[in-house]
């Protein structure tokens, strides 16, 4: 069979080639410059919005240079505090008549040199301790007071007070504060999609508290704050057993972090940000998001099923039996365990006063 001529020259069909070749790259090239800029301008906002919505307090400026050395430099002291204000969107979620606020969970997280794991010790809110003089909100001074309940220290004179206060029951130098409020907390839980918990015997609800049976359960925002919130329908109804139930939350809550690779998702992770970031108050120091990153990237060695939580060694005060002190010498062991990053004695976990 002969071949029928072309219709176009040869030359013209590379021409041809050439031209229509250059435009689809000029519209490839085009189409990913607004999709950059699109992702730009997305991940700019997304940026922005996140870093607006953590508050911050210098320690530094509020607490000055009269503060505990730093013993060793690769470890980090982290106090955690959940405040139970019924401020904006906290009062739909518990109309308890309180006004103010106060630190209604308080954990001093301890991450030893090399980052591989962690100690969290919660301090009892009923604790009555010898607040020192502090600064407020507005820069006044507050006097020191002797044997007043550790939660009120947030009321009266805000988060710098209760870091500075810490330090002084504990000799320990506190890196950076986190604060987390009911709304947050609620988030957090929910943007997960709920956390599992198991308990060993039913939560009677009493009080308005929480109503479960023996068992495992899955809980959303709301249900898991009144988890860690309850107090007579679970135990011996004391403060000291509502420590054990938000230590058991808090690695329940680690380890569906963990398990879901929220960290390695995006998305998830955007939206665990957002939850997290609305009710969130740090220190100046981890007030960004960059900050934020950068000090939740050098602690991902820090693996949940490894981490030891401990209530702070307390005695039934004389006084008042439904209050507590700090027992001695099993706090002094503790807080120089911590302080030196050793390994804690035994004897500095047994608690007179147990939950």
């Amino acid at each position: 069979m002969t071949d029928l001529p072309s219709a176009t020259p040869p030359s013209s069909r590379r021409r041809g080639r050439r031209r229509g070749g250059r435009r689809v790259l000029r519209i490839v090239l085009l189409t990913m410059a607004l999709l950059v800029l699109a992702a730009g301008g997305a991940g700019w906002w997304a940026y922005s919005h996140l870093n607006g919505n953590i508050d911050s307090v210098d320690l530094d400026q509020a607490l000055g240079d009269n503060r505990p050395k730093k013993v060793v430099a690769g470890a980090q002291n982290v106090l955690v505090l959940g405040s139970d204000s019924r401020a904006g969107a906290n009062g739909d979620l518990d109309h308890g008549d309180v006004s103010g606020a106060r630190s209604d969970t308080a954990m001093l997280v301890h991450i030893p040199e090399g980052r591989s794991k962690a100690t969290a010790v919660s301090i009892p809110r009923d604790t009555l301790i010898s607040r020192p003089e502090c600064k407020d909100a507005d820069g006044k001074t507050v006097k020191p007071a002797n044997r007043v309940m550790f939660n009120s220290v947030y009321s009266l004179a805000g988060p710098a007070c209760v870091v500075k206060t810490v330090e002084e029951m504990s000799g320990i130098r506190v890196d950076h504060f986190v604060e987390v409020d009911f709304a947050g907390f609620k988030g957090l839980v929910d943007a997960l999609g709920g956390v599992t918990v198991t308990l060993d015997k039913p939560m009677s609800g009493a009080k308005g508290g929480l109503k479960l049976d023996a068992g495992t359960h899955r809980l959303n925002g709301t249900d898991s704050l009144k988890f860690v919130r309850t107090r007579y329908g679970y135990g011996d109804g004391s403060d000291l057993g509502r420590i054990g139930l938000q230590q058991q939350f808090m690695m329940a809550m680690l380890s569906e972090i963990k398990k879901q690779d929220a960290l390695g998702n995006p998305a998830r992770l955007y939206k665990l940000a957002d939850a997290g970031t609305k009710s969130l108050t740090t220190d100046s120091d981890l007030a960004s998001l960059t900050s934020l990153a950068d000090f939740a990237q050098s602690m991902k060695g820090v693996d949940p099923d490894t981490m030891e939580t401990i209530m702070l060694p307390v005695a039934y005060d004389k006084v008042d039996p439904n209050r507590v002190i700090v027992a001695q010498p099993q706090a002094g062991k503790l807080w120089e365990a911590l302080r030196t990053d050793q390994k804690i004695p035994a004897e500095a976990k047994n608690s007179p006063a147990k939950g």
